[in-house]
């Protein structure tokens, strides 16, 4: 009996640990933004195989909102018997109708699948209209402004190739999409005005540091691991991801979503919650 009221501290943590899982945040950052800024809906590590937020909970809080572009940046899923359970989330981010489209780039997790699995989720991704980028550019015009969208491959995994990925390049706001944000102590060289990228998950288990992100990379020693910063002046921000990893808990994390609103400048403003 003593061992079982000794239990239910934990199975009580756990629950509410658990619950926090369900407790979808939707940031808002503004970048310089004026009447004419790019409306931005990025959503990261949506890890399918752990993930509590509904395809009807992410519609009910994006539907009526104007979106001028959805990034996804990674970490979808890591097993191929998941890839059907993304359709759902793809059809609440068409039907949001972003008016220069839908962008992803991949995370590690995606490319756990091999081969045709991973081949699978590309093709899964295209069909509902997203522009998969493994080191590629492309190039919208908002305003009469040209936005260079900059998709980096996974740097964790070591398939971020900067040369390629900023070949032919012309001037104009360059907006980076990539799932770990640890490629920016790598881009002296290559210039981007904002970037956007996930991985960390804000900890997912913040008792009482993130401790078990010291394995990944320079950015968590530095206490960045979630929310806007800037390296060498440059901003950019790191999504605390919608699914998780491991274990479906969160404690001192939320999941995330994030509206960007950005006046195509560099300067920074501020970060509040919707």
């Amino acid at each position: 009996m003593i061992y079982l009221a000794g239990l239910i501290p934990i199975f009580i943590g756990f629950y509410r640990a658990y619950k926090n899982t369900h407790e979808l945040v939707v940031n808002q950052v503004r970048l310089n933004a004026d009447e004419h800024a790019l409306r931005v809906l990025h959503i990261s590590d949506i890890h399918l195989e752990n993930l509590s937020v509904t395809p009807d909970t992410l519609y009910n809080l994006s539907k009526g909102d104007r979106f001028d572009l959805i990034a996804l940046t990674g970490d979808f899923l890591d097993r191929r018997k998941s890839i059907p359970k993304l359709i759902p989330y793809l059809e609440v981010f068409q039907s949001l109708s972003p008016r220069y489209g839908i962008y992803a780039v991949f995370g590690n997790h995606d490319y756990v699948l091999r081969n045709n699995d991973f081949i699978q989720l590309k093709r899964t991704l295209q069909s509902y209209n997203v522009k998969t980028m493994q080191n590629e550019h492309d190039v919208i015009l908002c305003n009469g402004k040209r936005v260079n969208i900059i998709g980096i491959d996974d740097y964790s995994t070591n398939r971020s190739d900067f040369d390629q990925s900023y070949q032919g390049l012309k001037e104009g706001y360059n907006l980076v999409l990539t799932h770990d944000p640890n490629a920016v102590l790598q881009m002296q060289n290559y210039h981007f005005d904002y970037l956007l990228s996930g991985h960390f998950h804000g900890g997912q288990i913040l008792y009482p540091k993130a401790y078990h992100l010291a394995k990944m990379g320079k950015l968590p020693k530095m206490n960045m691991i979630k929310g806007l910063h800037q390296y060498q002046g440059k901003p950019f921000y790191i999504s605390e991801g919608l699914g998780q990893t491991g274990v479906n808990i969160r404690v001192g994390s939320r999941p995330e979503i994030t509206i960007h609103e950005i006046g195509l400048a560099t300067s920074v403003s501020h970060v509040r919650a919707k």
